[in-house]
């Protein structure tokens, strides 16, 4: 390639920016709150996007940026992105598939930790003046048993860690991992299992068709009275309304949240995200320096590979099989 393509990074805070211009000078940004006319206006004349989750690429923009040879989206997960869309014009679409997994089975712990320890209630009350434990009894990891729905990247950390605090370990996913078995005493069982035997439930599974309200009222149905139920994944795995029901009648005892159904929209969350046992952070699972390092590194590696005429070694292709849980859903073709 003799010209050199025109690169525009989308929501890109102004402390990456320079890590950024240090290795595509010619590099345009752009910010992550366009849509619509103005994010087609802003994509014009773009050979190379970078995005990141918080900008949607629907069939209505793809369309309507027709330069575009390669996009490359700063996560894991792709659905902000219309994938068919994208195939239809020939446009590659890359990914980063690990650049955070450890941080994010931290968050999921550290979500835990604080909330069955009282952290934040211990510290406001020293804050307060008062320097009282009473009220503030806590619950012990240590044999509980947690169930991980989903053993890929992110599960397979939180399972290690599961492992150290000496929990008994459940999981739940289409493809065994042995070493988890055989090094970590992890237990696969089926999705109706998971859901009755576990203390404690994490997803860690994509956002597909088929997984969207995964955990709806007929799974809290399924599940312990008093429950702890954390998602550092995709907001859609949840019926947002059953789990306020299973809330309020108590078959869930906390609800550890990073992400929500349409987290832009704060009015159709509020009574979730302020009912008293539920922990909401704002999506920042993966939000660590050396992850968002990460993150940009192999983002660039796809780009150079294009240049080069390479195909990119995190090439996204469009889903054929989706989700196939034990348990939980016949897998369909999209």
């Amino acid at each position: 390639m003799t010209d050199m393509p025109t690169t525009l990074f989308m929501d890109v805070e102004p402390a990456d920016r320079p890590l950024v211009s240090k290795r595509f000078p010619e590099a345009i940004f752009a910010d992550a709150s366009l849509r619509d006319q103005e994010l087609i206006h802003a994509c014009d004349g773009a050979d190379v996007i970078s995005t990141f989750i918080t900008t949607p690429f629907p069939r209505s923009v793809i369309q309507n940026v027709p330069n575009l040879k390669l996009l490359c989206t700063r996560s894991v997960g792709c659905d902000h992105i219309d994938l068919a869309a994208c195939s239809e014009r020939g446009i590659l679409v890359t990914n980063v598939p690990d650049y955070g997994s450890h941080v994010i089975a931290e968050h999921v712990f550290a979500l835990l930790l604080s909330t069955l320890r009282h952290v934040p209630e211990g510290s406001a009350r020293v804050h307060g003046g008062v320097f009282d434990y009473h009220g503030l009894r806590g619950m012990a990891l240590r044999g509980k048993t947690i169930g991980i729905l989903g053993t890929g990247r992110i599960g397979r950390k939180v399972t290690q860690i599961a492992h150290g605090f000496g929990m008994k370990i459940l999981c739940t996913d289409r493809c065994r991992t042995l070493e988890l078995e055989d090094l970590l005493h992890a237990r696969y069982v089926p999705f109706a299992e998971l859901l009755r035997e576990s203390d404690i439930i994490t997803l860690h599974i994509p956002a597909l068709p088929e997984t969207e309200h995964l955990i709806d009222a007929k799974a809290f149905a399924e599940m312990k009275r008093g429950v702890i139920l954390v998602n550092t994944a995709r907001g859609s795995l949840i019926d947002s309304r059953a789990l306020l029901e299973a809330l309020k009648n108590g078959t869930v005892a906390y609800a550890l949240l990073d992400v929500l159904e349409h987290e832009q929209n704060f009015e159709e969350n509020k009574e979730l995200v302020t009912h008293p046992n539920v922990v909401t952070t704002p999506h920042i699972a993966f939000y660590a320096d050396d992850s968002m390092r990460a993150m940009f590194l192999d983002c660039f590696d796809s780009i150079e590979q294009w240049r080069e005429g390479k195909t990119p070694e995190h090439l996204v292709k469009p889903p054929t099989i989706v989700c196939d849980l034990p348990g939980i859903r016949q897998p369909q073709r999209i």
